[in-house]
């Protein structure tokens, strides 16, 4: 059993709105997960693509996380290769992003309920194990999932995120402490809000342009943002994280026993890569690769880098 609640796996098809392809090339619907529905962006393997067919249980489960302030599209290189190896991809909105459901209350963005919603997505997906890849809060809500449903884990990705025990070290050092301002920054009431959204976005705009991210994909994550509710339901991540913290409910860190990867770009500019390497109490069987050349955004900087470390981690023997 998991440590949090969970209902079986749905032995048919998933809980969700009617498919549509877009003109992404995707296949797109809505997944109810418990408690939100979830915008779900999805890849398959060849000859398992149309609309209405079935997988195939074989057919491994991928679920991609995606980060602040980004939305499922962040990862459609991955989503591409992966369906091309064989694998069925699922990148979700996550809660509060884009297309998906934006509960209002502050409290339903903590972590436990964001893992929640993987568990939900896996189980209405009519499965009862995935491999979870997840980058930034993805990564975050990642090792969430694997703490709290260790059983519904076949393998964790990470990308540019510590583990929360490397984070918590982390912050207690002032130069990351420098780095991590804005998380600080995001508590106070309606003003982040409002400055984010200033100059249409403009400091999202400046935060991406400052890594190299072309400006086709900046539209793309402002259009996002625009969605009504989005960027206070984006907050709500940061402002639940840190009022854990200060009340002192942190979550109680179990071993992770499946294989790891952690995936780091060394250009990051809001997360040191001393933090890359897990607690080997925690994590006793994780791998770490650095990529020297890439940002935050290391998905989208490397892709064919990170893409083949992931077939290859996803291949790899249990």
């Amino acid at each position: 059993m998991s440590r949090s609640s969970t209902n079986g796996a749905s032995a048919h098809e998933p809980r969700s709105a009617p498919r549509e392809r877009r003109e992404d090339g995707f296949l797109h619907r809505v997944v109810d997960v418990g408690q939100v529905r979830l915008h779900v962006a999805e890849a398959r393997p060849k000859g398992l693509d149309g609309d209405g067919r079935p997988i195939p249980a074989d057919v491994p489960l991928v679920v991609f996380l995606h980060g602040f302030p980004e939305f499922w599209w962040s990862w459609r290189h991955q989503l591409t290769a992966a369906a091309k190896a064989g694998l069925w991809a699922v990148a979700p909105d996550m809660r509060g992003y884009n297309e998906s459901e934006k509960p209002r209350a502050t409290s339903d963005y903590e972590v436990e309920k964001l893992a929640g919603d993987i568990a939900g997505l896996i189980r209405a997906l009519g499965r009862k194990k995935a491999i979870v890849v997840g980058h930034d809060w993805g990564a975050v809500v990642a090792w969430a999932f694997a703490n709290e449903y260790p059983e519904m884990l076949e393998r964790l990705a990470i990308l540019n995120v510590p583990h929360p025990l490397a984070m918590m070290r982390g912050l207690r050092r002032p130069a990351q402490l420098m780095k991590s301002w804005y998380m600080f920054f995001f508590q106070l009431p309606f003003v982040p809000e409002r400055l984010i959204a200033t100059g249409d976005f403009s400091m999202i705009r400046r935060t991406f342009r400052a890594d190299g991210v072309p400006a086709e994909d900046i539209e793309r994550y402002v259009a996002a943002l625009r969605v009504p509710g989005a960027v206070r339901s984006a907050l709500a991540y940061y402002r639940a994280s840190i009022r854990r913290v200060l009340t002192g409910r942190v979550p109680r860190m179990h071993t992770i026993d499946k294989p790891v990867l952690i995936v780091w770009g060394d250009k990051d500019r809001f997360l040191g890569s001393e933090m890359a390497e897990p607690p080997k109490r925690f994590v006793p069987h994780a791998r770490v690769v650095h990529i020297p050349e890439a940002s935050h955004w290391v998905q989208n900087d490397a892709p064919a880098k990170v893409n083949e470390l992931l077939l290859e981690f996803v291949a790899q023997p249990a």
